[in-house]
């Protein structure tokens, strides 16, 4: 039979089995290839909550669903074309989101009655008790032939089984006509100096999987997808927490200032930390603290030295550090607090995305504490806002709260790396030394920022008192004065405030006027601005206001409100930042839609919704 290629304009894979089936890197490897293939990729890897969860359960299933296209891709999908699973309760835990006419690919060898049982099925039959039988389903043995194509190499049975994610990475990769160089320079790269058997062993478990398809005809058709027309230039496959971490690096390039992070280690923003650690070729300099508050605190004792300062976490940790922030606030130090967020409250969903802490970040703090908050939008801008945090912070003498999220962190996609001539200068407001004689004043103000000179210790005639006691309004010596403590009060306040003269006026994407408006904010940008386009696409007068910039907020913002007949605020979480609107804006009216099950939103559910607001 002869084999018959149709071409797609995009489709959606998504790898599922046990913490151990390595789903995380056969996905990843696929997207790699797509994206050096010229596809636009999204991608959305989904980790169990539980660290230990035992085997064949449905608790320990890891997923990692890519969408890839011949055009930008902006959402990892709604639904998958393709599901491999496999186990079981891979099977269980992903069949909600197949696709009407999906392919199923499972591993035979696993569907016994003790997986079966071990998933939960109450039948022995998953695929009819699932109401599957209609699909496409190939069911080779996977493991077994992982077996036979690696047998005579001397490996033990673990590392054969292991193995098993190439043979069907293999399959995959033949289905959809993907190139396999990639992936071989890969497995080479990684396992070829150390343990070169086991590179080779992977690199026959991915052409076995392949020619089986091949060569059994385990398809009727292959698929081609074109590569999309991206903008010239060099591009890579990028996630939020690196390009997050390399926007920090980018910010110290350009204000000279030497880059220094204090963190301690919590999902989903441990990476951060890791990427930086990387780079001490480029000056970073990390600490691995004992605890969030020593994190912050080094990081704030590294701002006062001079360092540009940053330090990561996510919603738990942040809350620790809530003191310290303060105190960064008090002494009017530059810092930037980088919050991951995952689902809460309290250790809460470890290992799924929300918005939930955008009230933390405003509001979190004891005492009158304003901080400028900055919200990213998507894994790539995550390198814009980490920059322009820190240009924030540094030029304004602020502490800065840069919010991302568990799905843009972990999510990646194609990454146009910019020239550093196209950013611009970052200038700190760096005291000379004090030759005068004359006291130094360190808390006279900038008369348009508000910021105060950064005196770094050392520095001839610029001793000064620092901590976090209120402050004389000139001399920075301790004051319990009332008059003084409101007028310290009003001007931090004003300070932040003041930060709208330096960032964008608001945007919107579509009419500057019409009948729905959707408003939202981070990283649920690509599933909001699919929805909109679609319904757009179809004659509907909706258009997208999309907000990076929280506090403070644009100053154009209520112009933009007024323009329409319904405002709806979409974000993960109970509606933290429609009541942050409303507080702004009591003249509108604010509509809800809102989501909290640890998954971003889908398109589907999206437009459904937009729908009925316009009728």
């Amino acid at each position: 039979m002869d084999k018959q290629t149709k071409e797609l304009n995009d489709v959606v894979i998504r790898f599922s089995g046990d913490s151990g089936d390595g789903m995380q890197l056969t996905g990843t490897l696929f997207s790699d290839t797509s994206a050096l293939f010229g596809n636009g990729i999204s991608t959305f890897p989904d980790y169990p909550a539980e660290i230990r969860a035992p085997q064949g359960t449905v608790s320990g299933v890891s997923g990692f669903q890519v969408h890839f296209g011949s055009r930008r891709m902006i959402t990892p999908g709604d639904y998958c074309d393709v599901l491999v699973a496999m186990n079981p309760a891979a099977l269980k835990a992903n069949a909600k989101w197949l696709k009407k006419d999906a392919t199923i690919i499972l591993d035979g060898d696993t569907f016994d009655a003790t997986h079966i049982a071990k998933a939960g099925f109450k039948t022995e039959n998953p695929i009819e008790e699932l109401g599957l039988s209609d699909y496409n389903i190939v069911m080779p043995d996977i493991t077994s032939m992982t077996r036979d194509a690696l047998e005579g190499m001397g490996l033990d049975n673990k590392s054969v089984v292991k193995c098993k994610n190439m043979f069907a990475l293999g399959i995959c990769f033949y289905l959809y006509n993907r190139p396999l160089e990639h992936t071989f320079q890969y497995i080479q790269t990684k396992f070829g100096k150390k343990n070169p058997a086991v590179a080779e062993a992977n690199v026959r478990a991915v052409k076995a999987g392949y020619n089986y398809a091949a060569n059994t005809h385990l398809f009727a058709n292959t698929y081609d997808v074109k590569p999309s027309s991206f903008e010239k230039g060099l591009y890579r496959s990028i996630n939020g927490n690196q390009a997050t971490a390399w926007g920090f690096i980018a910010a110290s390039e350009k204000s000279g200032r030497p880059l220094f992070c204090g963190s301690y280690p919590i999902t989903p923003a441990t990476v951060i930390l890791e990427e930086l650690a990387k780079r001490k070729d480029l000056g970073v300099k990390t600490v691995q603290a004992e605890d969030e508050i020593a994190g912050i605190c080094t990081s704030i004792g590294a701002a006062f030295a001079g360092n540009f300062a940053v330090t990561t976490t996510s919603g738990p940790g942040l809350s620790l550090k809530s003191e310290a922030m303060g105190l960064a606030v008090m002494a009017e130090l530059p810092l930037v607090v980088v919050d991951v967020q995952r689902g809460g409250p309290s250790t809460g969903l470890p290992t799924k995305t929300e918005q939930s802490d955008l009230s933390q970040a405003l509001y979190g703090r004891n005492g009158e504490c304003p901080m400028v908050v900055i919200a990213a939008s998507s894994p790539s801008d995550c390198f814009h806002y980490a920059f322009w945090a820190g240009k924030i912070a540094m030029e304004h003498m602020t502490p800065v709260v840069l919010l991302t999220d568990g799905f843009i962190a972990n999510g990646s996609e194609p990454w146009h790396i910019p020239s550093m001539k196209d950013y611009p200068t970052i200038t700190p407001p760096i005291v000379p030394a004090n030759e005068t004689g004359e006291p130094f004043m360190p808390y006279r103000r900038n008369e348009k920022s508000m910021a105060r000179g950064w005196a770094i210790p050392g520095t001839k005639g610029l001793e000064h008192r620092i901590g976090g006691l209120e402050k004389d309004s000139l001399k920075g010596s301790v004051s319990h004065d009332p008059a003084n403590h409101q007028k310290m009060v009003d001007s931090r306040a004003e300070k932040v405030a003041r930060v709208v003269d330096y960032i964008p006026e608001q945007e919107v994407i579509g009419d500057a006027e019409g009948d729905l408006l959707v408003v939202g904010w981070g990283g649920t940008k690509g599933h909001l601005l699919s929805a909109v386009e679609q319904l757009r696409d179809e004659g509907k007068k909706v258009s997208l206001c999309h907000f990076n910039y929280i506090n403070p907020l644009p100053r154009n913002v209520a112009d933009i409100l007024g323009r329409y007949r319904k405002i709806v605020v979409c974000e993960l979480n109970k509606g933290q930042f429609a009541s942050y609107l409303r507080s702004h804006f009591q003249q509108f009216e604010f509509l809800q839609y809102n989501k909290t099950q640890g998954l971003p939103f889908t398109v589907r559910e999206l437009k459904e919704h937009f729908e009925s607001l316009l009728n």
